[in-house]
C-alpha cells in the first residue's frame, strides 16, 4: 500500500515546493502627478536637441518631467535613461514609467506612461502629446519600459 501512496504523495509534495510565490508588485506612483506637468508643456513643438519652450525632444521633455514632478535628475539621453531603474514588462507598466520604443536604426524614442494604455512624450510631428501604446506605429516600435525606484 506504501508503494502506490508513495509515487503520488512525492508528486504532490514536489509540485508544492517548487513554486515559489512571486513577489509583491511595487506600490503605483501617484497616478495624475503628470497630468499638470504634460498640461503645461502640451503642444510645445519637436526641435532636436531642444530643452524649453521653443522646442524640446523625447528626453528632454522625461529629463524636464522627471526633474520637475519627482526631483529625480534623469541624464540627457534616450540611450542613457534606457539603462536606468529596472525593466518592466509590458502588462505591468504602472502610471511613471519610462517607456522606449526603437524608431529606427539606432534611433530611440521615450515617454512616461500614464496608465490605461497611454503614454505622453514629445512626438517628432505633433509636439508634445498623448498616444496610445496599441497605436499600430507605436505597438510596432516598441522596445522596452524602466521603472525608476527612488
Amino acid at each position: 500500500m506504501l508503494r502506490t501512496l508513495l509515487p503520488p504523495l512525492l508528486a504532490l509534495l514536489l509540485t508544492a515546493c517548487s513554486s515559489t510565490p512571486e513577489p509583491a508588485p511595487t506600490p503605483p506612483r501617484q497616478s495624475g502627478v503628470f497630468d499638470g506637468f504634460y498640461q503645461q508643456w502640451r503642444g510645445v513643438p519637436y526641435r532636436m536637441g531642444g530643452e524649453d519652450r521653443a522646442g524640446l525632444d523625447c528626453s528632454a521633455f522625461t529629463q524636464l518631467a522627471y526633474s520637475q514632478v519627482l526631483g529625480y535628475q534623469l541624464p540627457r539621453t534616450t540611450e542613457s535613461q534606457a539603462s536606468l531603474g529596472r525593466p518592466v514588462d509590458r502588462y505591468r507598466l504602472q502610471y511613471g514609467d519610462l517607456v522606449f520604443f526603437k524608431t529606427g536604426w539606432q534611433q530611440y524614442h521615450v515617454g512616461v506612461y500614464t496608465g490605461a494604455g497611454e503614454f505622453i512624450h514629445a512626438s517628432t510631428s505633433k509636439g508634445v502629446i498623448r498616444s496610445r501604446l496599441d497605436n499600430v506605429y507605436w505597438n510596432s516600435r516598441y522596445w522596452q519600459a524602466r521603472r525608476l525606484t527612488q
